[in-house]
């Protein structure tokens, strides 16, 4: 009888997780099976006007009368890679007028020295010590920047039609200021894609970054373009119009970054596509059949790393984000749409914790029924259903994961995009966990910090941009 009621226990708990597991992944299939639809009808009808499917046709020659633009680049204990990072920028941007502003911290020696040295040797870096001591948020850094842009301009200095966000540790690619400057003007922002290096010793954490951005910046940013939804900015490889910066910074005591917030260029992108800017993301190859111009950079490569970065993205956008954006006009689905999905992660973790539970419940099934020879009831007609409908969803998922990411890195690391999976369904659960103790300390003391993590810069190129 204990050994028959504990059966029954597991089993009741069994079909409970089961069925909130299954309804989950079937909503979560549907909303990204929608999205693959989008995508697949927006190549096909581009290809059938004749025109390439993404914005291939843009020029990334010099423009025939270049602009100023300027470059922000925020730097908190970023003294291992900070000087690689500007002399491989300014060995690599082929753009007549640009500048670099570098914000430090006045507690942070070794990144001052680590600017100044490279600074030295070019005037084109301008490095800008703020005067709160670190770390406070990116935002906040960027603010210093902006501060020190304009006093710039107000003693001489050009004034620059665009800002550039790039983070510390990124690979700039030679062509971008070119894309920005012909296309800021028509545009309020312009995003390129941003594509993770491959971290030969750590193919499954850093790896999962792979996957991930191989299929939002291929397919997920293009849907969103194209809808016309807001489009959140991603950090990097990014430009904002000088009127847009001025407008927010009109609004906002005269800085345009919001320094309360975990995920600024997330909230910026979407803020200036409610002010009317308008956005687009740029996808669009370096030279006919070659690579794409995109931003590239090393992501964590260890759990903990991955797991305090996404961590700080859920907490920004899904939780933090809420309150601090809300929603869109009610009229506008499209927008409806794309945020839901930029918040739909917390619940997706509950899914999964449900998922993997019911694999353990399923086990512990068995073994009761094996022990006791009572038998298992059998599955409902419909739960079963809606299991081999979830089967083929999770199937689609894992062939469209693996198709992304065999056409941005090659037939290798498409193999290895299906047991990355887990990897990222892992680091998920342990970030969300993360995420709602952040959340819940922002909302007791009102104070974002910092969180960053050790960053590399690839020793390779380095190296040949050096000599």
């Amino acid at each position: 009888m204990i050994g028959g009621g504990v059966a029954t226990a597991i089993d009741i708990a069994l079909r409970e997780t089961m069925l909130f597991a299954a309804v989950g992944i079937l909503i979560g299939g549907i909303d990204d099976f929608a999205v693959d639809l989008v995508y697949l009808a927006l190549r096909a009808t581009r290809r059938v006007r004749g025109k390439p499917p993404l914005l291939a046709d843009t020029p990334i020659t010099p423009p025939p009368n270049p602009r100023r633009i300027v470059i922000f680049v925020p730097a908190w204990d970023e003294s291992r890679v900070i000087g690689a990072m500007l002399r491989t920028a300014l060995a690599r941007l082929d753009h007549p007028d640009y500048r670099l502003y570098v914000g430090t911290y006045p507690n942070d020696r070794a990144t001052i020295d680590a600017v100044a040295r490279v600074a030295e040797t070019d005037p084109r870096i301008r490095l800008v010590i703020g005067d709160t001591p670190g770390p406070t948020t990116k935002g906040d850094c960027l603010n210093a920047l902006w501060r020190a842009l304009r006093r710039d301009e107000q003693y001489g200095e050009r004034a620059a039609v665009a800002v550039v966000l790039h983070d510390a540790e990124d690979v700039v690619h030679a062509a971008e200021l070119n894309i920005f400057d012909r296309l800021i003007g028509r545009y309020a922002t312009v995003q390129l894609p941003v594509l993770p290096l491959i971290d030969r010793g750590s193919p499954l954490v850093a790896g999962h970054y792979c996957d991930e951005f191989a299929e939002s910046h291929t397919k997920v940013l293009v849907v969103r373009t194209a809808l016309g939804a807001g489009m959140p900015l991603a950090g990097v490889g990014c430009a904002i119009s000088r009127r847009a910066l001025d407008a927010l910074a009109a609004a906002r005591s005269g800085i345009p970054f919001d320094a309360a917030s975990l995920t600024e260029d997330y909230e910026l992108g979407l803020t200036i596509a409610r002010n009317g800017g308008r956005g687009a993301f740029v996808r669009t190859a370096e030279s006919p059949g070659g690579p794409p111009v995109a931003v590239r950079a090393h992501f964590p490569a260890t759990r903990g790393a991955a797991v305090r970065q996404k961590a700080r993205w859920m907490t920004g956008i899904a939780l933090a984000g809420w309150d601090r954006i809300g929603w869109s006009r009610w009229s506008d689905w499209r927008d409806h749409w794309m945020r839901m999905r930029d918040r739909r992660a917390p619940l997706e973790v509950l899914v999964l914790c449900a998922a993997y539970l019911s694999l353990v419940l399923w086990t512990g099934s068995l073994g009761c029924h094996a022990i006791t020879g009572i038998p298992a009831r059998p599955i409902d007609a419909k739960v079963r259903w809606l299991l081999v409908a979830n089967g083929a969803s999770m199937l689609w998922r894992l062939a469209m994961r693996a198709l992304f990411t065999g056409r941005a890195y090659g037939r290798r690391e498409a193999m290895l995009a299906v047991p990355r999976a887990l990897v990222a369904n892992i680091i998920a659960m342990l970030a969300a966990r993360r995420a709602l103790w952040l959340y819940v300390r922002m909302l007791f003391d009102g104070v974002p910090r910092w969180e960053k993590t050790a960053h590399d810069f690839p020793s390779d190129i380095a190296g040949t941009e050096q000599r």
